[in-house]
């Protein structure tokens, strides 16, 4: 039962994808928690609506 109990615990790993920064501008932002979800991109609305766009 050890070993089960321990893989239910969160790891910093883990939780450090889950910071609030943009991987195209590299700011940090709410809305890029938001669109992980929504399209599971890490980036903030500013970047998303320019891919939007101009998509390359």
């Amino acid at each position: 039962m050890t070993k089960d109990s321990d893989n239910l615990n969160p790891k910093k790993k883990d939780l450090e994808e889950f910071n609030d920064y943009c991987e195209e501008c590299k700011r940090e932002d709410k809305s890029v928690s938001q669109n992980l979800i929504l399209t599971g991109l890490k980036i903030c609305e500013s970047c998303r609506v320019s891919k939007t766009i101009f998509p390359i």
